[in-house]
């Protein structure tokens, strides 16, 4: 009877291939979980809703609307969104990102009726509530709302043109800097 061949196995293969069990087992139980979520949820194929559309549709139309821009929303939907921009603003912003304003680095306390200054801030708050969630971003999140979102933001508002060009300590001025001519796609031709 021959020899048995001597297959020397390093430890780390075994290790290596216990996790991949995991990993396989894990998605197995993650598939099994979202197909019997989609078994509940039946919806039947011919099923329209009065508009003729398939009932899928016109809830993914609905979510392609959020979030809003804000200088586009009329009120009451605007007060409500500019109140909840007012408490990030003055709880999370100001206290931890604003210092003393300069005439480098402006700031108005009445930020809330500059237009371009509420459309920025609005972003940003945006992209703040999105990255700032690791379940939906990872642990990265933050550091990119910082580079890609607070910075620019808080440099086009706070530079000596932008939007509180006017406001200087105990003085507010909204400088509204509109152009001269609407671009012909916005403009209602006369016949």
């Amino acid at each position: 009877m021959p020899d048995d061949p001597n297959f020397e196995v390093p430890i780390g293969l075994f290790q290596d291939v216990e996790d991949l069990k995991a990993q396989v087992a894990r998605l197995a139980a993650e598939v099994t979980r979202l197909t019997e979520a989609a078994a509940e949820v039946e919806v039947p194929a011919d099923d329209t809703t009065d508009t003729g559309e398939a009932p899928g549709e016109a809830d993914e139309e609905d979510e392609w609307k959020f979030p809003p821009f804000i200088l586009l929303l009329d009120a009451p939907e605007y007060d409500d969104e500019l109140r909840a921009l007012v408490e990030w603003v003055e709880g999370v912003l100001v206290p931890g990102y604003l210092a003393e304003p300069s005439s480098d680095a402006r700031w108005c306390h009445l930020w809330f009726e500059h237009p371009v200054a509420v459309a920025r801030l609005h972003a940003c708050w945006l992209a703040w509530q999105e990255l700032t969630d690791p379940a939906t971003c990872g642990y990265t999140g933050p550091s990119v709302w910082h580079r890609d979102h607070l910075d620019p933001c808080l440099r086009e508002l706070r530079a000596s043109a932008g939007p509180f060009a006017g406001c200087v300590k105990g003085e507010h001025q909204i400088d509204h800097r509109l152009p001269g001519t609407v671009p012909s796609a916005w403009r209602q031709t006369e016949a």
